[in-house]
């Protein structure tokens, strides 16, 4: 296929390698501004379901009375990081 539009292409080399990066922007619009657009509704990318990992199969169930964010063994305000570990204190050299 790609020998046959490159033997279809007109005029010498460069319009050759002109008329084919054309053809591949032309093609690679198509592609991005109609063809994924129309796409993307029957792609299940956004069909995303969280749960806790124990359930088999059905949709998750969330506790009502847990807010998000709060560990039940950290408590509400403590980070389960050290936030000084990736900012270290200046040495003297």
């Amino acid at each position: 296929m790609y020998a046959w539009i490159w033997r279809k292409l007109p005029f010498g080399l460069w319009g050759k390698l002109t008329g084919s990066l054309a053809l591949v922007t032309l093609v690679g619009a198509l592609l991005w501004y109609v063809v994924f657009p129309w796409a993307t509704p029957l792609l299940p990318f956004d069909d995303v379901q969280v749960g806790t990992g124990t359930e088999q199969g059905g949709p998750a169930q969330q506790d009502p009375n847990v807010v998000p964010g709060d560990d039940p063994q950290l408590g509400p305000e403590e980070l389960p990081y050290n936030e000084h570990t990736n900012n270290p204190e200046p040495t003297a050299s």
